[in-house]
């Protein structure tokens, strides 16, 4: 089963500093339908002006990833961290028994544009962390790289959770394929450009829900940037 959801039927939100697309329920928007997608809870398409962001707010008990795509963010926690997130780095902070943190485009004059992701944890009330790193594009590029997991490797990040984030580049004839377990769900969101998942044409903000597939099979890129979610069900 492979459902699209499109980019212009996602969830919006202006808040002037703030505009967000949300893929699934989130605040003000529902949709007793998108209600996250396995243990996927939330992919947040934020874009901060200059100066705006996130005052002192609390998480419990989620798998926190952000994905900067231009401009900064400005990260701040209680657990001691201060740090700018650029693009080409991924953060992840488990938010565990609590958290609190605050985020900021540090920015003078660019609007920052970000995916945030929840994914729900498989431990609860484990001791907050924090972890972040940079992907290099080239390890992106013409293949699906692994950028967070429950079995870290290479340059991904350790996330609390039975799920695998997966990122790649693709323009023209690359191609790439992603092996899947039918007892398992996935979701392919589609950053920017154009790309064919699986006879399926996406273009940005486009995303895939799969179930009972055995593959991904990625090709006809166009400037693409896509992200791949392997997921329990």
């Amino acid at each position: 089963m492979i459902k699209l959801r499109k980019s212009e039927d996602r969830g919006y939100a202006d808040h002037g500093w703030l505009k967000s697309y949300h893929s699934f329920s989130f605040a003000d928007y529902y949709d007793p339908e998108y209600m996250g997608w396995g243990n996927l809870r939330v992919i947040n398409d934020d874009y901060i002006e200059a100066g705006g962001g996130f005052g002192d707010h609390s998480h419990r008990n989620m798998e926190i990833i952000t994905y900067v795509l231009s401009g900064q963010l400005a990260h701040k926690d209680s657990m001691g961290n201060f740090e700018t997130i650029n693009p080409g780095e991924v953060q992840r902070m488990s938010a565990g028994s609590l958290v609190v943190h605050s985020e900021f485009n540090s920015t003078n004059n660019a609007t920052t544009h970000l995916l945030q992701i929840w994914i729900e944890p498989n431990v609860k009330n484990i001791e907050p962390s924090y972890e972040q790193k940079v992907i290099p594009q080239i390890k992106k590029e013409g293949k699906l790289a692994l950028i967070a997991s429950s079995e870290p490797k290479d340059q991904s990040v350790l996330i609390h959770a039975d799920a695998s984030l997966y990122a790649g580049i693709f323009n023209e004839n690359q191609k790439a394929t992603l092996q899947l377990n039918l007892n398992r769900k996935a979701y392919v969101h589609l950053i920017e450009g154009m790309l064919e998942i699986n006879g399926n044409y996406l273009k940005a903000g486009d995303a895939l829900m799969l179930e009972d597939e055995p593959l991904i099979t990625i090709s006809n890129g166009k400037k693409a940037e896509v992200l791949v979610f392997d997921l329990a069900a």
